[in-house]
């Protein structure tokens, strides 16, 4: 982390998380993880923070508000994973379904990360080409727009919900489908584009300039966070991601952009426990 600039790096498992197990299996594993995390950031409280692990919210919703209570008054976590989709079917993150995990959200004034999940229909288009490269992109903005059209982004907006990889496709599609939520009588364009605005959206693979420039036309650079998915690749990976970052614009205090704000300095989007770990 010294050698590649970061001061403080917050932790998440990324799919499938618990979510291999189910029932109590599930229970334990998210309860396992969440504790040895916990720990890690305990020994290195400046360095780390992270984001809670749940069971299935959908097939076990009690296990899943647990968690949440005891990952983030207990073992005071900075936020909570989810992932797009739960279940065996389509059911995403706007569903009535799982209300209740948003409503348990919603009294934290949770940070939640959206990550994708695999989409249920797995077409392989090509052999060689990765599911999740196409899909895991449109998966996040199928939930997106599920939380938007179900009314759940308006409905708690004491969540903060980061959007992972850019927000997916979402940037690039979001005219045409106001234009469709207009044209079909769905929801008023506008306060779909007014709840669109209330998303934070993470970087992590996404940070060619192009990507960049696409989220700054649409939403405030306050809301765009430095982010990155990291493997055994992640030194190499993340030297990539400060590469491309540097590109976007000469970096300066006053300029949002200049990696100084892009970075989890980003005050207008931090909780207490998350703004007490960094110095302006």
């Amino acid at each position: 982390m010294d050698s590649l600039g970061i001061s403080t790096a917050m932790l998440s498992v990324t799919m499938p998380g618990a979510r291999v197990f189910q029932g109590s299996n599930a229970r334990a594993l998210a309860r396992q993880m969440n504790e040895n995390i916990a720990s890690v950031c305990g020994e290195n409280p400046d360095r780390f923070g992270f984001f809670v692990n749940l069971p299935d919210v959908l097939l076990d919703t009690a296990g899943a508000l647990e968690e949440i209570r005891y990952g983030l008054d207990v073992l005071k976590a900075d936020g909570v994973i989810l992932f797009t989709r739960y279940g065996d079917g389509n059911t995403y993150l706007g569903n009535p379904n799982i209300e209740a995990i948003w409503e348990e959200l919603n009294k934290h004034n949770a940070v939640v990360l959206v990550h994708p999940s695999n989409a249920t229909e797995k077409v392989v288009v090509n052999p060689r080409l990765p599911h999740l490269l196409i899909e895991g992109p449109h998966e996040t903005t199928r939930a997106a727009m599920d939380m938007i059209v179900s009314g759940t982004v308006r409905k708690f907006p004491d969540c903060k919900i980061v959007l992972c990889h850019a927000g997916g496709t979402l940037p690039w599609v979001i005219g045409r489908v106001l234009d469709g939520l207009d044209l079909f009588g769905i929801l008023d364009p506008h306060q779909a584009l007014q709840d669109f605005g209330r998303f934070y959206f993470e970087l992590a693979l996404s940070t060619k300039p192009s990507v960049v420039a696409m989220l700054r036309s649409l939403v405030s650079d306050q809301q765009i966070l430095y982010g990155v998915g990291s493997r055994p690749q992640a030194c190499e990976t993340i030297n990539k991601t400060n590469h491309f970052i540097s590109r976007i614009t000469p970096i300066t205090r006053s300029n949002f952009a200049s990696n100084h704000q892009m970075s989890s300095k980003n005050r207008s989007f931090m909780t207490p426990s998350l703004e007490r770990r960094f110095i302006v």
